[in-house]
């Protein structure tokens, strides 16, 4: 002692410990005095019956035991520490007076060992039963078991310790199910018992008083037994409340005596620790317990650790022993891993107590760094092994236990890569090893199993893997029932026994799973290893076994036959457990009693440069920079502590990595990219986290190559079989030949491309070796690509089917039950092991994931053992002559079909736990290309443009399913119905069959009214009727008149023909800029869709509000595809889309053109696409300052083109005050620009600027008139205009100008010679200016419908302010006067002018010039003009009916058709936005809308809003067109259906006849007589049947409409509307609220009405998922269990199993509800800005979302509302317990946000908000913390930095905070979003999509969790 003493150092912890120190020594005195009076009393372990035992002063005599076999034995120490002889004393008190006992006390062997103590001492047999949830009351009195074809009664424990008068221990009591034990009452109280093959157990004092007056025959005969008077209970329970557990019923508790058994008192277990290690200096001992003893303490039990494992402290001094130098924190982690267990405050804690008695290592920890050598130790009896391991520089060598197989260093496993952290991890274990079983912590794919094996290897272990899983019991863990051949029922051991006898390395792997109530079985195992079996066999430990064979002098076999065996000295248990989720109520495994069982080694995940080195040597070619970027992405996401990163993180595991890089060392050139979102499947991610994992790629560098996907999609997709090779794509493999052929699938399949590239993505897998999952949506065809995929292959598959009910027995064996015996039938599972089939297992998802997991060992280490006690094994060289081992044939695979996780499908989350041992397809729908190539196969006859209608229609309602707008992810299958249908049956409409799919959701409104308009939006006319055409009315046009001749003057004078000097200079090329093109997403919306009109399909462009369209042009790619082009100006920018795709583009050209400040320079731009080959470039022409750009759609780029210097002119800078002179503006003809040339011309100028782009030149052609305008008649023939008195000249040329001498232009004179002078137009001034002249002629037949006589000339058609149409025939080829035909309007355009009153009169402007743009185009192939007129232009009286008031229109198109002469005015809807600049507006056009020819026969209008409509006027399309739209509604011809049976044989009624002819021509309805009847049978007329022709009388025909009959009567639909607003008054009245309340908020509440309800829709399936119920075991009744047929063949009762709610397990804590907090921004600008962009009525939408959703969740979600604003951060607005009930309230609080926005101070509070929020709703209890934090993004202005606010948001990682932004001046929102963590901001531009946000949190967090 003293001599230990000296080493200490000075100091207050030295000072402490002496003390400690003495207080032990004086007590090792006392105790060793008061001891030695005991010690003597007790006679040697051989005392013989009569002796007596003395503890104190209690005596015990001892008596013979019957069966000394069961006295425990080897319990007793030679020194006992005072307080266990105290409770021995207790024990023995209790024993003598007859009492049964209780010790309770904190977990951990303790308890036990003082029980087998005093039965040691008191030479007393044992009947030892751990109770677990499992344990039945036939466990404890008698079990039947079959002998020769007859059950038997076994007696059990507690019958048997009561008949031999053993002592009966319970350990556990607290694990068995309530209604269990109080079997027991009755025999602890009186020692009776009924038993139940009728005998009945009675006390010994009433036994012997029958026995005075009976014969013991007699008693016999009755079924009498004695209970012994020795027989005695000793029950060991843990207290409940503090750990979890069934609380003692109180009639059960009552028949007990209790004794507190607390862990050893301080010295006790000091003396105790200081036994065991000497060499360790006693301060470190004393300061170790002294830690382990506060982690005990109440105190610490409040702040929420578990207790510290006490007993585990003497493994821990052995370990210290051997290893002085280690570091005692280390060893601490082992013991009490707190650094996996608890959460921050528990580890600061933790810490703190490690300082505080100075156990924290300050100086580099001294750990192993390796093993150097293992060598086996020879001539000793145990097998045991010399580890050398290398520590601090020194070497240690010491010794473990070590397995039969020769011992290896290094394994030479391929598959095994040491890196440095295992061969430390590898080298602790074997410390560990040397004193106690050990539990491996780690997360998914961090190589437990692997380092496990590997230590096996290193020790020579064999193995026996174990699966663990959720539903195991603890048969299944110990021995399970099976039958003899003979019928005869016995017992098997368990791989875990069998393993123990055997001395093999046990690895339980995935023991977090199990259930703690049955690994109770285990702990005597461990602590002891001990093990009583459920037959009634024990296992003993080797040295107890061994002092019993001594002393029985007994044999090996004699004890075999009294079933004691010998658990071999080798044997060990390594643990493989996931780390426990801190904080969860379910996951949190790793509890107190837990921790007593093993030493805990946390398996860490690789560091970066580990992990590289493993991907390396395993995978030697993988390219380099792949793996550094995937490490780099993993190692972000692994060390953020965001859940969403974290979840990604763990699809990510080691063993994903390195099946990535085994696919792209056998295929380089596939992209990272595309491999990360296969393996994350993020096809399926809610979309934060998709956003999240986005991001993360792109932050490493992988990213999306466009070449790639090019070259993706054209690749060649197609299958073939070749030689007996198949390939798919770029991958081949040689096809199978199966021996089972009728196993192959066969199926229709079509293919398409997208299917085939899944498929070949699973060949290369298929063909590296991999397991394939796929998911994917129901209906996308995952059976089908599987089927098909094998029937290529040519490989025989078996099918499986989960389902809810699925148990690991069904996966594996079905047992039956034949001739009384039971058999076991393989299941597909074992079928397709034992013979190298392909087991596809469908919904996977829908079975329980503890039961798919038994997978997980089958896949990973080929083991897995079968309920009839085989095994499957993957290596054949470990058969080695075992019987019952079936070898996994290398052929067989597993193909998984999963649905995706999450919601609707609610199944379970099959990816997130077993996805990592899987290779991940994710399959969708296919992409509208492909989709429309397989319909066409399954509806050849169905017309294209109806399938590409529901390919589109379709595709959208899977992008809303994705974003959470609907529920419903509808898929191929639905789509393939419907084609199928139209196949088969032609005539019916489309908007019929649809349908048959969507009268599922026809009850749901919101989501019946998102259908409908989607429907709608693609034209699928879904609800219209036939009738409702809406055509615009016919008026009837004038007749022509013949209006005269145009002559060109050919007599010679020469000033009337006049030559044109030209000149050709180059082009001056300045440029390229490059611009942004940005895309965007075209909304098109087929206007068919209710009803039929002229307008085919509507889109709007992106504008902002002072946007003005100024110029649309439209290039002809090729027959169907058209580019449209607007041109916008203030800013000038150019939007370009492809007519039928879903994008269109555009490009600002802001940089280019500025904008002047303080002139009234506005630009006006005009837009010429070029034609091939400079296809997609397109010339602006900028019209005042005539600037000419050239833009390259497809790459940005813009040259300016500068023509000769004189010609370019710079705006003059007007003076402020503005000056009046209209500004001169160039102008651009663009007739030919599909030829790649272009006329420029100045207003009042004399040249000609011809522009040949392709040859870069240009030609200015000098004339000697001032021009007005020019018209590119035709290609050599132009129509000039002069300014001043509009005389007509035509200007020829010649065709192309290739040098400057023969390129002579002449000038003619037009004359227009009216018919006769008198006629009218007299004067010079009547001459108009055509607004168009057609720069093609009419065909032939068009130009002699029009003129109304048959000829064939060149023709032009103009139209002007005079005239509907004007045919010029003859011009301008012919030289002959031409003549000239109009049709003659009857007042001129714009000469109505609209008054002020007049509703159309929209701020109409006194105008100065002629707007810009001239509306007019004419369509040749239809023979139409059509231009837009104002409505002051329009007969609106003709059109409307006098009580009409005419619609809102932004114009009319006034269409005049010269084939049908008529006129048609269709009215152009009013743009949804009108600039505020009206004067600019004014001179662009005189209405709002712009007006383009679309194609040979459509349009396109253009409004100021950005509206672009496209139309259709031409007669023949509109009527094709019609027909079209008819067929899709279906031909409802409204005739009854009729049934009618058409038989064989037999005569008809009567033949088919023509009937009497009724002379007076009555009208017949029906009557089989009479001819010319309607609606009758056999006889000639209309409506009827069966008659032989149709006959019409002249008379009305008698048919109901089907449409009447289906109507409901009015008045029954007045009564339902009243009977409506009747109810709604009545609830008003109840809440007191107005009738304007109530629309006031309506407008909120409808505003997200359609969130609230998909929200309420989720709310509700997670209730329904929390309750879902479970399988209750041991029932009366229910269904038959298959764990249980055997105890069914005994004839036993409890052998069911139903389905019923589970009772939450004891001590679980309670389910707490989520807590959400929704901070909302009240502040003003909030109110300022509302305006602009109504965010502050969305923040009220928002709230009034969160107040109706949440409504009676009150229990799931607690939520509050507060708000900020600059009067301060913390304004409540809703408190979690004044929740709002009614409409009422709640408007009050939405009125409250609005006011307080209005008059509060200006100022931000939103980080003081936050960060208050965070803190205060993390101090109430709660499952899981949301803050949601509305804001608009404005923080820079009050000098908030984003970096600040990032932090504020992931403050506390316990609480999920996210950030919606509303609204942003410029892109304040985009750039803090870029600063913000991912997945935790939102930006909300356009604020509807604020509920969208919402929902998105709501549904991607607390989905994950629920």
């Amino acid at each position: 002692m003293q001599s230990r003493l000296l080493c200490l150092s000075g100091g207050p912890a030295a000072r402490r410990v002496r003390l400690i120190l003495r207080q032990v020594a004086r007590g090792r005195l006392a105790a060793e005095r008061q001891l030695q009076p005991e010690v003597r009393a007790l006679h040697g372990p051989g005392a013989a019956a009569g002796d007596t035992v003395t503890i104190g002063d209690v005596s015990f005599k001892l008596k013979t035991p019957k069966s000394p076999e069961l006295v425990p034995l080897n319990y007793m120490s030679d020194n006992l520490a005072q307080s266990v002889v105290q409770h021995l004393r207790w024990i023995m008190q209790k024993d003598l007076l007859g009492q049964d006992v209780f010790l309770i006390g904190p977990p951990g062997p303790l308890r036990r060992s003082i029980a087998m103590q005093y039965l040691e001492l008191t030479k007393r047999e044992v009947e030892y039963i751990a109770l677990s949830r499992d344990t039945t009351e036939t466990d404890l009195k008698q079990r039947r078991e079959i002998r020769a074809g007859t059950a038997f009664y076994i007696d059990q424990c507690a019958v048997r310790a009561a008949t031999e008068g053993r002592i009966l221990v319970l350990e556990g009591l607290e694990k068995a199910e309530r209604n269990v034990l109080p079997v027991l009452n009755n025999l602890l109280e009186n020692r009776e018992m009924q038993l139940e093959d009728g005998r009945f157990l009675m006390s010994a004092e009433r036994y012997d008083k029958l026995l005075q007056e009976h014969t013991k025959t007699e008693l016999d005969g009755w079924k009498i037994v004695r209970v012994s008077e020795d027989f005695r209970v000793i029950a060991l329970g843990l207290p409940v409340p503090r750990y979890s557990g069934n609380p003692l019923d109180p009639p059960l508790r009552s028949r007990f005596q209790a004794r507190d058994v607390y862990h050893l008192p301080f010295k006790d277990h000091l003396k105790l620790l200081y036994s065991v290690g000497s060499n360790v200096s006693a301060q470190r001992i004393s300061q170790l317990l002294s830690f382990a003893t506060t982690l005990c303490s109440q105190e610490s039990s409040t702040l929420g650790l578990p207790d510290f494992p006490l007993d585990s402290l003497s493994a821990a001094v052995q370990i210290l022993d051997s290893f002085p130098m280690m570091s005692v924190q280390d060893i601490i982690k082992w013991l009490y891993p707190y650094h996996v267990l608890l959460g921050k405050e528990g580890r600061i804690a933790v810490e703190d107590a490690l300082k505080r008695f100075e156990l924290q290592d300050s100086e580099s920890p001294f750990l192993p760094s390796g093993i150097k050598k293992v060598e086996r130790i020879h001539g000793s009896k145990t097998l045991q092994a010399d580890v050398t391991v290398q520590i601090a520089e020194k070497e240690v060598k010491f010794q473990v236990p070590a397995g039969t197989r020769p011992l290896k260093l290094c394994s030479g496993s391929d598959t095994f890569i040491k890196t440095s952290s295992h061969t430390q991890l590898l080298a602790e274990m074997m410390q560990s090893h040397m004193v106690k079983d050990m539990c491996l912590i780690g997360g998914k794919g961090c190589g437990k199993t692997v380092i496990a094996k590997e230590f096996a290897n290193m020790l020579g272990y064999n193995i026996e893997p174990v699966m663990l899983y959720q539903d195991m019991t603890a048969r299944d863990l110990v021995q399970q029932r099976y039958t003899l051949p003979n019928g005869d029922t016995a017992w098997r051991p368990s791989p875990l026994v069998t393993a123990a006898l055997d001395g093999k390395l046990v690895i339980l792997d995935g023991i977090h799973r199990v259930n703690s109530g049955t690994l109770a079985v285990l702990q005597r195992l461990i602590h002891d290893r001990e093990l009583t079996l459920y037959d009634g066999t024990r296992l003993l430990r080797e040295d107890r076994y061994q002092s019993l064979k001594d002393e029985l002098q007994l044999s090996d076999k004699e004890l075999q036959q009294r079933s004691i065996f010998r658990i071999h000295s080798s044997f060990r248990i390594v643990a493989l457990a996931e780390p426990p989720v801190i904080g969860s109520s379910t996951k949190q495994w790793l509890g107190p009693e837990f921790l007593t069982l093993f030493l805990f080694h946390n398996v860490k995940s690789f560091t970066r440069n580990e992990e590289i080195q493993v991907i390396k040597e395993m995978i030697p070619d993988v390219p380099t920079v792949a793996v550094e970027q995937l490490l780099s992405l993993t190692h972000k996401l692994r060390e953020t502590n965001d859940p969403t990163a974290q979840s990604l993180a763990s699809s990510l595991s080691t063993r994903q990595l390195l099946r990535i890089c085994r696919r792209l060392s056998q295929y380089p050139d596939e992209s990272l990219y595309h491999a990360v979102n296969k393996a994350c499947l993020s096809r399926f991610l809610p979309n934060l986290a998709r956003s999240a994992l986005h991001k993360n790629l792109l932050d490493s560098g992988i990213e999306i190559n466009p070449d790639d996907v090019r070259k993706q999609e054209e690749k060649d997709y197609s299958c073939e079989i070749h030689n007996g090779f198949l390939r798919i794509g770029s991958a081949t493999l040689p096809v199978y030949n199966p021996n089972e052929k009728m196993k192959v699938p066969d199926v229709l399949f079509y293919e398409n491309t997208q299917h085939m590239m899944v498929m070949e993505d699973m060949l290369k897998d298929f063909s590296l070796g991999e397991h394939l999952l796929l998911v994917g949506n129901q209906g996308v065809g995952k059976n089908k690509i599987v089927d098909r995929f094998l029937h290529l292959l040519n490989r025989p598959r078996e099918y499986l089917q989960l389902h809810r009910d699925t148990t690991v027995q069904s996966l594996t064996l079905q047992p039956s039950v034949t001739d009384g015996r039971i058999t076991y039938e393989d299941s597909p599972l074992v079928k397709s092991v034992k013979l190298g089939h392909i087991l596809v297992i469908d919904e996977a998802d829908k079975a329980p994931t503890n039961v798919t997991c038994i997978l997980k060992t089958l896949v990973e280490s080929g083991e897995m053992v079968l309920s009839d006690g085989k095994r499957i094994v993957a290596n054949p060289a470990n058969v080695g002559g075992r019987e019952n081992v079936i070898v996994i044939h290398p052929d067989f695979r597993m193909i998984v079909l999963a649905n995706r996780p999450g919601f609707p499908f609610l199944g379970n989350d099959f990816f997130g736990t077993l996805g990592d041992i899987f290779s991940c397809h994710a399959v969708d729908n296919p992409k509208p290309q492909s989709e429309l190539a397989m319909l066409r196969l399954y509806g050849p006859d169905v017309p294209e443009p109806i399938l590409q209608k529901l390919v589109a229609a379709f595709g959208e309602l899977r992008s809303l399913a994705d974003q959470g707008i609907i529920n419903y992810p509808y898929s191929t299958r639905e789509v393939v119905n419907i084609v199928k249908h139209l196949q088969k049956f032609p005539n019916e409409g489309l908007a019929n069959v649809v349908r048959n799919v969507f009268d599922f959701d026809s009850y749901n409104n919101e989501m019946r009214d998102t259908l409908i308009s989607t429907l709608h939006k693609h034209g699928i006319p879904i609800g219209a009727k036939p009738t409702s055409i809406q055509l615009a009315k016919e008026l009837p046009l004038p007749d022509h008149k013949f209006m005269g001749y145009w002559r060109i003057n050919q007599s010679g004078k020469a000033q009337q023909k006049l030559l044109c000097p030209t000149e050709t200079h180059q082009l001056n090329i300045k440029g390229p800029v490059y611009l942004n093109v940005q895309g965007f997403p075209l909304e098109r919306h087929e206007a068919r869709s209710l009803s039929f009109t002229e307008e085919l399909a509507f889109w709007t462009l992106p504008l902002n509000e002072v946007n003005l369209v100024c110029d649309v042009a439209v290039a002809e790619e090729d027959e169907t595809e058209n580019m449209l082009y607007v041109a916008t100006c203030n800013p000038v920018s150019l939007y370009f889309m492809n007519v039928s795709s879903k994008n269109g583009y555009f490009v600002d050209c802001y940089d280019i053109f500025p904008r002047t400040v303080g002139s009234i320079w506005q630009p006006f731009v005009t837009v010429a696409p070029l034609g091939n080959p400079l296809k997609g470039q397109v010339i602006l022409h900028e019209e005042q300052s005539n600037v000419v750009l050239l833009l390259d759609t497809k790459t940005g780029a813009i040259h300016r083109l500068l023509f000769s210097s004189d010609t370019q002119e710079v705006p003059k800078r007007a003076s402020w005050w503005g000056n009046k002179e209209e500004p001169i503006s160039h102008k651009m003809c663009r007739e030919f620009s599909h030829k790649n040339w272009l006329v420029f011309y100045k207003e009042e100028g004399n040249h000609l600027i011809v522009l040949d782009v392709l040859e870069g030149r240009t030609h200015t052609i000098s004339l000697p008139i001032n021009l007005r305008s020019v018209f590119l008649v035709a290609e050599d023939h132009w129509l000039l205009v002069e300014s001043k008195t509009n005389q007509k000249f035509l200007l020829t040329k010649p065709a192309h100008m290739v040098s400057e001498e023969s390129g002579v232009c002449q000038l003619h004179a037009l004359n227009e010679d009216p018919v006769d002078k008198g006629f009218g137009l007299t004067t010079v001034s009547d001459l108009s200016v055509p607004h168009t002249v057609s720069s093609d002629q009419l065909s032939s037949e068009n130009l002699s419908v029009a003129v109304g006589q048959k000829i064939s000339s060149p023709n032009r058609i103009l139209s002007d302010v005079h005239n509907y149409a004007t045919i010029v025939v003859g011009f301008p080829e012919l030289m002959s006067p031409n003549e000239v035909y109009s049709w003659k309007r009857g007042s001129s355009l714009g000469s109505r002018h609209a008054s002020p009153s007049d509703p159309f009169y929209y701020g109409r402007r006194s105008k100065t010039g002629a707007a810009k743009q001239i509306n007019c185009v004419t369509l040749l192939a239809t023979n139409q003009i059509v231009r837009i007129l104002a409505p002051g232009d329009v007969p609106l009286k003709e059109l409307y009916p006098k009580d009409i008031t005419p619609p809102q229109t932004a114009g009319y198109l006034e269409v005049t058709d010269l084939n049908s002469k008529k006129l048609k005015y269709i009215p152009i809807p009013r743009s949804v936005s009108l600039s505020p600049y009206t004067s600019w507006l004014s001179k662009i056009s005189d209405t709002d809308v712009l007006l383009a020819p679309l194609g040979k026969v459509g349009l396109v209008t253009v409004d100021m809003g950005g509206s672009v409509r496209l139309w259709e006027t031409g007669l023949d399309s509109l009527q094709r067109s019609l027909q079209d739209w008819r067929n899709m509604i279906g031909q409802e011809d409204g005739r009854p259906v009729q049934i009618t049976i058409e038989r064989d044989s037999g005569l008809e009624v009567s033949s088919p006849k023509h009937g009497k002819t009724d002379p007076d021509n009555m009208p017949h309805v029906g009557g089989n007589t009479w001819a010319g009847g309607t609606g009758g049978r056999d006889t000639a007329g209309l409506g009827g049947k069966g008659g032989p022709y149709r006959l019409d009388a002249g008379h009305k025909v008698y048919q109901i409409s089907q449409a009447e009959k289906d109507a409901v009567p009015e008045e029954v639909k007045r009564a339902a509307r009243e009977m409506g607003e009747k109810a709604f008054k009545q609830r008003l009245k109840e809440i007191q609220m107005s009738e304007y309340d109530a629309s006031t908020y309506e407008r909120f509440s409808g505003a997200v009405r359609r969130q609230v309800q998909s929200l309420r829709i989720i709310l509700d399936n997670l209730q329904a998922k929390g309750k879902e119920r479970q399988w209750l075991r041991h029932q009366a009744i229910g269904e038959l269990d298959d764990a249980k047929i055997i105890d069914g063949l005994t004839g036993e009762k409890a052998i069911y199993k139903r389905r019923g709610e589970l009772e939450p397990e004891l001590g679980s804590p309670q389910q707490k509800p989520k807590r959400l907090r929704l901070v909302v921004d009240v502040s003003g600008s909030m109110y300022r800005f509302n305006g602009v962009d109504g965010r502050l009525e969305r923040s009220m939408e928002a709230v009034c979302m969160v107040m109706e959703a949440f409504e009676n969740y009150e229990h799931k979600f607690k939520y509050d509302i507060v708000g900020h604003s600059g009067d301060g951060f913390n304004i409540a607005l809703v408190g979690s317990d004044k929740v709002p009930k009614n409409n009422k309230q709640r408007l009050e609080i939405i009125k409250i946000m609005h006011a307080h926005a209005q008059f509060c101070m200006s100022g931000d509070h939103t980080l003081e908000g936050t960060e208050h929020a965070v803190h205060e709703i993390a101090k109430e209890e709660a499952d899981e913390y949301f803050v949601i934090v509305l804001s608009d993004a404005n923080l820079e202005r009050y000098g908030i930095p984003p970096a600040r606010f990032a932090q504020t948001l992931t403050i506390n990682p316990q609480v999920n905070t996210f950030a919606i932004f509303i609204g942003s001046l410029g892109d304040q929102a985009d750039r803090l979003q870029k600063m913000l963590p991912a997945g935790r901001s939102f930006i909300a531009m356009d604020t509807k999509q604020i509920p969208q946000i919402l929902q998105q949190i709501f549904t991607s967090t607390m989905l994950s969790s629920a």
